[in-house]
């Protein structure tokens, strides 16, 4: 990784479309930390930078991802525009809009909905572990990263296989 200082206008970072098979899930993303030289979900150890940053449009009626928590990761949420919901554990909803910023700690089930007219416009800072394991509650689905494999698993004895 270089050291230098490195400047990049937002509007010369090309936006990445993502949209679910059925169209629940929905997102415009500007991965600004690429832009500036790193690698996308691969921090320092791997040449990387100690976090991520992206700015996220939701369009309206769009959820941004399946409810989920990481076991490592923090997620910092800057909110430039629009409104919607933060929605927890246990469908636990919180407005959000312009001006609000909020932190998904580690454990943390978390998923944004626009319930709004217009995008809802966000910064998402994330910071970059060697290894996380994100849980999606509602389908029991876990995604192990690096390996960003999504995998169910069956629970068995702590020795079974081992002697």
């Amino acid at each position: 990784m270089t050291k230098e200082i490195k400047i990049v206008s937002e509007d010369s970072v090309p936006v990445a479309s993502e949209t679910s098979p059925k169209g629940a899930y929905s997102l415009e993303r500007r991965h600004m930390s690429v832009a500036l030289g790193g690698i996308r979900d691969v921090g320092l150890w791997g040449g990387g930078h100690p976090f991520d940053v992206e700015r996220a449009a939701l369009p309206p009626g769009k959820k941004n991802y399946p409810l989920h928590a990481h076991a490592a990761q923090w997620e910092h949420y800057i909110f430039l525009s629009g409104s919607g919901q933060l929605i927890g554990a246990a469908g636990e909803r919180r407005a959000v809009r312009a001006g609000d910023h909020a932190v998904c700690p580690p454990g943390t089930a978390h998923q944004l909905e626009n319930d709004g007219e217009v995008p809802l416009v966000y910064y998402l800072i994330a910071d970059h572990h060697v290894a996380d394991v994100v849980t999606y509650p509602d389908t029991g689905k876990r995604l192990l990263v690096p390996e960003f494999k999504l995998v169910r698993y069956k629970e068995v004895d702590y020795y079974e296989g081992e002697e």
